[in-house]
C-alpha cells in the first residue's frame, strides 16, 4: 500500500526490542484459533507488535451479544464473518501481512494446513470448544510448537503456556473421552485459574451455567489477556525473558489488584486441586438447585 513503511509503522517498538528482533518478529508466523472474546484482540495486538504472518480461524459471525467484549464487534459488522472482519482490521494496521484464513474453523481435517510453518500457537477458542481445543493442543505438541492460552476471567486474565516437551494439555487438565460437558468445563475452569481470584466478586451467580455453556464476561479481561499473551509470544519468538510453562501459571486480577503465581504438579490430579474441584462441584449443585424455582416460574 502506498505510504506504508513497516519500519516506520513499528518504530516505537524499537527500544523494547532491537532492530534485529523487530525483523525476527516480521518473519514470524503465529496461528490463532478463534477470533471472538480474546482471539480478535490477540490478532490485533500481535499485528501491532510487528508479527508478519498469521493463520487465523473462526466459523462464526458477529452477533449483538458479542458487543461487550469482542474486537471487531460493532453495529456495522453484525452478521459478518469474524475471520474476514478481523483480517481486514489487521491488514489496516499492516497491509503487508501474510494472512491465511480458515473460515471453517479448525478440526482434524485442516489442522495440518493450519499449523504448517507456525512458530507459536495462540488459543482463542470459545471456552466451551473442548473437543476442538483438545485436537489443536494435541497436534501442536506433536509438531513441537509452543502454545499460549490466556483465559479472560472476571476482570483479569489467567495464563498457561504449554511446552511441547513438557506437560501436555490433556494431562494438565486431566481430560479424557467420556466426560460430560459440565465436567469438562469445570476441569478447564479450575485448571486455568487454580487461584480463583475472580470468584470473590461475582455479582450474580445465576449468570454462570456450565451445563448450558453460558457465563458472564468483561471487555477489561479480554484486553488484559491480549497484553499478557503478546508479552509471552514476544519472549517465545525472541528467545529471551523467563517463560513459565504448565503446570506453573499466572493469574492477574485487576478488580482485586492481586497477582497469583500458581503451581499444580500433576495438574488437576493434584490433591489440592481435587479438593478445590469437589468444593466447586458442590457450589454448582447448590446453584442449579437455586435456579430451578426461577426457571419453573418463568415457564408458567
Amino acid at each position: 500500500m502506498a505510504g506504508f513503511d513497516y519500519r516506520t509503522a513499528f518504530t516505537r517498538n524499537v527500544g523494547w526490542v532491537t532492530e534485529e528482533e523487530l525483523q525476527r518478529l516480521r518473519r514470524a508466523r503465529v496461528a490463532i484459533a478463534g477470533l471472538g472474546g480474546v482471539g480478535g484482540a490477540h490478532l490485533l495486538t500481535l499485528a501491532r507488535l510487528g508479527v508478519g504472518a498469521f493463520h487465523i480461524s473462526d466459523f462464526d459471525r458477529f452477533e449483538l451479544h458479542n458487543m461487550n467484549r469482542q474486537a471487531g464487534a460493532c453495529m456495522s459488522r453484525l452478521g459478518q464473518p469474524k475471520v474476514e472482519v478481523l483480517a481486514e482490521m489487521a491488514r489496516d494496521i499492516n497491509p503487508e501481512l501474510d494472512l491465511t484464513l480458515f473460515p471453517e474453523g479448525v478440526g482434524r481435517g485442516n489442522l495440518a494446513d493450519f499449523l504448517d510453518g507456525v512458530d507459536v500457537y495462540v488459543d482463542g477458542l470459545d471456552f466451551f470448544a473442548f473437543e476442538a481445543r483438545r485436537q489443536v493442543f494435541s497436534e501442536v505438541a506433536r509438531r513441537g510448537i509452543p502454545a499460549v492460552t490466556v483465559a479472560p476471567l472476571g476482570m483479569g486474565g489467567a495464563l498457561l503456556n504449554f511446552d511441547p516437551q513438557g506437560m501436555s494439555f490433556d494431562a494438565y487438565f486431566d481430560l479424557r473421552d467420556g466426560l460430560s460437558d459440565e465436567d469438562l468445563a469445570l476441569r478447564f475452569m479450575m485448571g486455568l485459574a487454580p487461584a480463583m481470584l475472580h470468584m470473590g466478586y461475582l455479582a450474580d451467580a445465576a449468570a454462570v451455567n456450565l451445563g448450558a455453556q453460558r457465563g458472564p464476561s468483561t471487555p477489561m479481561a479480554c484486553d488484559l489477556c491480549a497484553g499478557i499473551m503478546g508479552t509471552e509470544v514476544l519472549k517465545i519468538l525472541l528467545g529471551r525473558g523467563r517463560v513459565v510453562w504448565a503446570p506453573r501459571g499466572m493469574h492477574f486480577d485487576a478488580y482485586r489488584q492481586r497477582l497469583a503465581h500458581t503451581w499444580r504438579p500433576g495438574g488437576n490430579r493434584n490433591p489440592l486441586q481435587r479438593l478445590l474441584m469437589a468444593i466447586a462441584r458442590r457450589r454448582l449443585a447448590k446453584l442449579r438447585t437455586a435456579q430451578r424455582p426461577a426457571q419453573t416460574g418463568g415457564a408458567r
